[in-house]
């Protein structure tokens, strides 16, 4: 049997809830075997981010040499990027990969408000990674960033899928857990036929959400190493994360990591409650 193999691009979290370990943790749970190029180390916890130390660009073209001429890649996925020189290095260095899926998810903002991203890279993301990106995964905040404007409905929510299309993405997915609709997270997925889909989850009462959105779109990447339409491994991915935030493991003494394991509990039939 082959193995699935994806590859993270992304900053390493001292927290172990978001970043590069949430990504491996989540390809590891969806069985598929996951690399990694980090970008920078950051110094946090649960209760916020304290320092970022940027790996030198020359390390990441090395790192991503190295990867990508050993391992048989299926998927790829950026995180925390930093700014645009290293947009451009891992932009330039990815376009001799097209057939590979490309899962850009555009981290901005660490959970405790400190910002991971240059105010910069905006502009250099925006031409260097949407055109490449199979699909990007915005949270609403991030939406809004990427389109320049507030996005107050739903419609609107639709209408930023659009225009973010046009920038490039062939696949489109907004997070709407950070607003909007108090009762239900729903997500839309703008696929690139140009029909859209809707996905509804429970909205759950916890602080325990750190990572959410480096996991939702790890098991997505996971889920396209492994050959799935996007359709099928955002599908996945939504499922993935719901449980994930559902049963909370009540770790550190801030904004808690997520529960990489309990989808697969879920799956097998022994869900547990800490």
């Amino acid at each position: 049997m082959k193995i699935a193999q994806a590859c993270t691009i992304a900053g390493s979290d001292s927290g172990g809830g978001a970043g590069i370990q949430a990504d491996i943790k989540t390809f590891q749970e969806r069985e598929v075997f996951g690399t990694s190029v980090i970008v920078a180390i950051t110094v946090q916890n649960t209760k916020g981010v304290s320092g970022i130390y940027p790996t030198p660009v020359q390390g990441v073209q090395e790192q991503l040499e190295a990867v990508f001429s050993d391992f048989e890649i299926g998927a790829i996925k950026t995180g925390m990027l930093v700014d645009q020189s290293y947009m451009k290095i891992v932009a330039s260095f990815l376009t001799a990969y097209p057939d590979i899926p490309l899962v850009v998810d555009p981290v901005m903002i660490a959970k405790g408000g400190a910002s991971l991203m240059a105010d910069e890279a905006m502009k250099g993301m925006k031409e260097t990674l949407v055109p490449l990106a199979t699909l990007i995964t915005p949270n609403l905040p991030e939406a809004e960033e990427i389109v320049g404007h507030a996005i107050a409905s739903e419609a609107e929510m639709v209408a930023a899928a659009y225009e973010i299309q046009q920038m490039g993405s062939r696949n489109v997915l907004i997070k709407g857990g950070h607003a909007l609709n108090q009762r239900e997270a729903k997500d839309y997925l703008l696929t690139n036929d140009g029909i859209g889909h809707w996905l509804g989850g429970p909205r759950y009462e916890t602080q325990h959400t750190h990572g959410t959105g480096c996991t939702y779109s790890a098991c997505i990447t996971a889920e396209l190493a492994k050959g799935q339409s996007v359709l099928k491994a955002v599908r996945t991915g939504k499922a993935f994360i719901d449980a994930a935030i559902k049963e909370e493991l009540k770790i550190g003494h801030g904004e808690g990591p997520t529960n990489h394991w309990a989808y697969g509990r879920k799956e097998r039939g022994n869900e547990t409650t800490y």
